[in-house]
């Protein structure tokens, strides 16, 4: 490679590892710094600015290369380095079940066990009143069968794993019969047909995209047919002339025939939001009620727990599940267990999972609650007392997200804020790279601010990372 005398110049500008070190030894920012993290952080700096320079020495100057700008790229480096990859961030989205900011929020009773369960010993699996070895599965299996008037359940580690188990169980070798307009795909491109080949089971489609009569799946079934499936279209949906086979005629449909019967709710729910004002989801209850052998759903969706894959149904068909090979591959840990079976308990009582499980509580919350919250931080932001600073309340509408309810608009008041001579971009920019970052959503070249998926901190973290942005750009 030729360098011209700039590169060569700013080459010899860089000091080698000892000596950067020697420079920075002193900061007692790094004093509680380990030492490897120390040396990689300098090596990392030295090396980054190396490859800028012989890549393209126009893109660094001598004023980056004096040891005050260096000892400043350490300690950049070395912050990013000892703090943790996985950190809160504000949810200023309206998506209620974020998939990309953790989905559903544990409820306050769900925390406070997890930290107790993962700090102590726990019976997990030790049955207190025989004293040997038990099931975990035993924790909330009763719980669970309580609330969904199932016969049996268990709990895997996502809902992905409890159909793929499920399959891998019922329809190895056999043919699972699923309607065309029901061959779904989830987030991280998970789709049915795929998860079908990998238990095993063989696909028969029948009907057709939009429309599916009961004679498809009657017409499909012989002698090598292991499983009659239903797949809830939890992500979209189709609508005009359309036709679908009710679950509780398909389960009439499996037991003439002896054919085991599951449906994939994806999104479990435990409670009718329709009287709430949102659109009717199916119940896991109600699917139970149905006849359904069996019935999979997730744990950190519309439910509002940590992230599971539920599966309930008859007792002989659970039976066969949990004694399949798979079943320890995809078992959940003591965390998941103890935040679950807080969620499920809560769901005794209607009005207090309501209120308690966050996912409920925003997605159910009043119009009277948003606009307070909604004036509460415009207050905020208000107090900032910038001129620069435009700021309004605008009506718009919030998702559930999570690929659940696809069609449900909530109505929400969002606070659009702009700054004069700010671009929305570098605003959406400088708030995602706040400590913590603050995620929100950009329409109409504004910057919006939803308070329904907003904390009761997160007002005032918005105002700082606000206020930092104007300092910085002179407002």
């Amino acid at each position: 490679m030729n360098l011209n005398e700039a590169q060569q110049k700013l080459l010899r500008m860089l000091p080698g590892v000892d000596r950067l070190m020697e420079t920075v030894k002193d900061d007692e920012v790094f004093a509680a710094v380990p030492p490897s993290v120390m040396v990689s952080s300098v090596r990392s700096v030295i090396e980054h600015h190396r490859h800028a320079i012989l890549e393209d020495g126009g893109r660094i100057t001598s004023e980056q290369l004096t040891s005050e700008a260096l000892a400043r790229s350490v300690k950049k480096r070395v912050i990013q380095a000892i703090s943790p990859n996985l950190q809160r961030v504000v949810n200023a989205t309206g998506v209620v079940i974020h998939t990309n900011l953790g989905r559903s929020l544990l409820a306050q009773e769900a925390i406070e066990n997890v930290a107790l369960i993962s700090g102590r010993y726990s019976n997990l699996e030790y049955d207190l009143e025989a004293g040997k070895r038990g099931s975990r599965y035993s924790v909330i299996e009763d719980l669970l069968c309580e609330i969904t008037g199932a016969e049996a359940g268990m709990v895997v580690n996502n809902n992905a794993g409890a159909v793929l188990l499920t399959l891998d169980t019922l329809a190895r070798g056999k043919k699972a019969v699923v309607s065309r307009g029901e061959l779904v795909e989830i987030g991280g491109s998970f789709r049915i047909p795929d998860v079908m080949v990998k238990s095993g089971a063989i696909l028969t489609e029948v009907g057709t995209t939009n429309r599916t009569h009961l004679k498809d799946y009657e017409n499909a079934i012989d002698a090598d047919t292991g499983l009659l499936m239903k797949v809830h279209r939890s992500n979209y949906s189709v609508v005009g002339f359309t036709a679908e086979v009710p679950i509780q005629e398909l389960a009439k449909l499996g037991q003439s025939n002896n054919i085991p019967v599951m449906e994939d709710l994806g999104s479990g729910m435990f409670i009718d939001l329709s009287k709430y004002g949102l659109i009717r989801e199916p119940t896991v209850q109600d699917t139970v009620a149905s006849g359904a052998d069996v019935v999979t759903f997730s744990g950190d969706k519309l439910l509002g727990g940590p992230q599971a894959g539920i599966i309930v149904g008859k007792q002989r068909i659970l039976d066969k599940i949990k004694t399949n090979p798979i079943t320890r591959t995809l078992r959940i840990d003591k965390m998941t267990l103890a935040a679950l079976e807080t969620t499920f308990r809560l769901y005794r009582e209607e009005e207090k999972a309501i209120s308690a499980i966050p996912t409920l509580q925003m997605l159910t919350m009043p119009m009277s609650v948003i606009e307070a919250k909604a004036a509460h931080l415009m207050t905020v932001l208000d107090d900032i007392g910038s001129t620069h600073l435009h700021l309004e309340i605008i009506q718009r509408s919030s998702k559930a997200g999570g690929g659940s309810l696809p069609l449900l608009e909530l109505p929400t008041r969002c606070v659009s804020l702009h700054i004069r001579g700010v671009s929305v971009n570098s605003i959406e920019r400088a708030m995602r790279s706040y400590c913590p970052p603050i995620i929100g959503r950009i329409e109409e070249d504004r910057f919006m601010l939803d308070p329904r998926t907003l904390q009761e901190d997160d007002p005032q973290i918005i105002a700082d990372a606000l206020s930092k942005l104007l300092q910085k750009n002179g407002s």
